[in-house]
């Protein structure tokens, strides 16, 4: 399909956008050199992040945006901590009732970064190379928020009429659970959110280096544990080996039992309500941009448990995985020590799909471990916990933000963009959908290899600016089909 071309109004957006982008990089800069970790509970990163949501609150306001920044509280730590959550920020830009409101939702906390983690450079000082903007934030989740923020700027400055009404939802404590968040949504459902049309969220990657993506749906997560008990306190194998059932021999065989080799989870019914696979989709899968060897050999992974395209990405987004994470109480440090642990606990996932419910795979899960475990006439005890079940997202993609954000790929990158799916869990979408009731949708700018949450995370900055560009035409694209 041929790309239609950027009306003269679009243009000139364009044309700013580009000859703006050192001083669209450098306040890049600067929100990447605040510190702003909600994961570490330290005073001094709460400090950051009350500073960060600050900076962004006052950039908003001098776009003209009416900002509240909610007080939410005091977070609760296990260790009987308590320290200050930062503010959720609610702007509003524009209140025509003919025009379209689009929301959009970002976070402006990161995942801890030291340089003695393994980064090339200081992680809070972004840094061009070849292109590319080194920083922990730079595309999780600031450079993203950024580019919308340009993109309303941009309007703006060349005094152009805005042509959708803008809201933000951004908060500070995403990457420790959004503390908070739903709860704030579901008070403002009524008030903020009264006129929302459409939500959209820039907090992923595409599938690609150089194609663009939508994303219409992720997976779900039930996170569990088993815990396997003879006693408190570990045993001396030459003293106890041989008279009693190990924790330990228990735990493995449990764990054993959940998936086989080739990935198949082999608890009974779990495939039960997994959603068909239709001929549409199976299409979808065909056309999206991704190659395997590259894929494969960036992963460092010497062979994959499938050999096509289609299969591997069918088993990260549409089907249920299980993946195996730690246990607690073994001897896992260097050296030997002859010990039996008198009491260990396993730790595994679910990632859940469309149509699976999560209060069903509890009981799944549940059945199969007291099956196995009984039939090993182990006179230790076992219990197993849900202790995380959120479900899975998806969403209509012939929805009118679905069908704007193609076309405005189109305008900018000149291709149709890739339709996918997240593998991991993002709750804030479902919760969205759920409790405001209108169309979601992830509209990502970084590239695959931009290293989200891992040692020098970066956004390029093509990335950055077309993605800027990208908002822009959104914009005009969503009001042209929602009049």
């Amino acid at each position: 399909m041929a790309s239609p071309a950027p009306s003269e109004g679009l243009e000139q957006l364009f044309r700013h956008l580009e000859l703006q982008q050192d001083a669209l990089v450098q306040t890049l800069k600067e929100w990447v050199a605040i510190e702003s970790d909600s994961v570490q509970p330290s005073p001094r990163f709460r400090e950051e992040l009350f500073r960060m949501m600050a900076v962004a609150a006052d950039k908003l306001r001098r776009l003209g945006a009416s900002v509240d920044s909610v007080d939410t509280g005091s977070q609760q730590l296990p260790d009987g901590q308590s320290l200050p959550i930062p503010p959720i920020i609610l702007a509003e830009l524009g209140n025509d009732l003919k025009k379209p409101t689009v929301c959009f939702y970002g976070h402006l906390d990161v995942q801890p970064a030291a340089r003695g983690d393994g980064w090339l450079t200081d992680p809070y000082t972004l840094t061009e190379v070849d292109g590319k903007l080194y920083g922990r934030g730079a595309t999780d989740n600031k450079g993203p928020v950024l580019a919308w923020i340009n993109a309303v700027s941009a309007f703006q400055a060349l005094e152009q009429d805005l042509p959708v009404n803008i809201k933000f939802i951004l908060e500070g404590m995403e990457e420790a659970g959004s503390v908070a968040l739903e709860e704030l949504v579901q008070k403002e459902k009524d008030r903020f959110f009264a006129g929302v049309d459409y939500i959209l969220i820039s907090d992923n990657l595409w599938v690609s280096w150089r194609k663009p993506a939508v994303t219409y749906g992720t997976r779900g997560n039930s996170y569990f544990t088993v815990e396997v008990k003879c006693r408190d306190q570990d045993f001396h194998s030459g003293t106890f080996g041989g008279i009693l059932n190990e924790p330990m021999a228990d735990l493995v065989a449990l764990l054993g039992s959940l998936v086989d080799s080739s990935g198949h989870i082999l608890i009974p019914g779990i495939y039960d309500h997994v959603a068909s696979l239709t001929e549409e989709e199976k299409n979808i899968y065909k056309s999206i941009d991704l190659d395997l060897e590259e894929y494969r050999n960036s992963s460092q992974v010497k062979k994959f448990l499938f050999d096509t395209k289609e299969e591997i990405l069918m088993h990260l987004w549409r089907y249920p995985s299980l993946s195996i994470h730690g246990i607690e109480g073994a001897f896992d440090e260097p050296g030997a020590k002859t010990v039996i642990p008198g009491r260990v606990t396993g730790k595994f996932s679910i990632r859940l799909v469309p149509h699976m419910s999560a209060s069903v795979v509890e009981k799944q899960v549940k059945h199969h471990l007291e099956d196995v475990f009984s039939k090993r006439n182990s006179s230790n005890h076992m219990a197993v916990s849900m202790v995380l079940g959120l479900p899975p997202w998806i969403a209509n993609i012939s929805d009118n933000q679905y069908l704007a954000a193609k076309r405005a790929i189109r305008t900018v990158f000149g291709t149709d963009p890739d339709m996918i799916r997240d593998g991991s869990t993002i709750p804030i979408a479902r919760i969205f959908q759920e409790i405001i009731g209108k169309s979601v949708m992830m509209l990502p700018i970084g590239a695959v290899d931009d290293g989200e949450h891992s040692q020098n995370e970066k956004i390029n900055r093509w990335n950055y600016i077309e993605g800027s560009k990208l908002f822009a035409a959104f914009f005009l694209e969503l009001a042209k089909l929602h009049e």
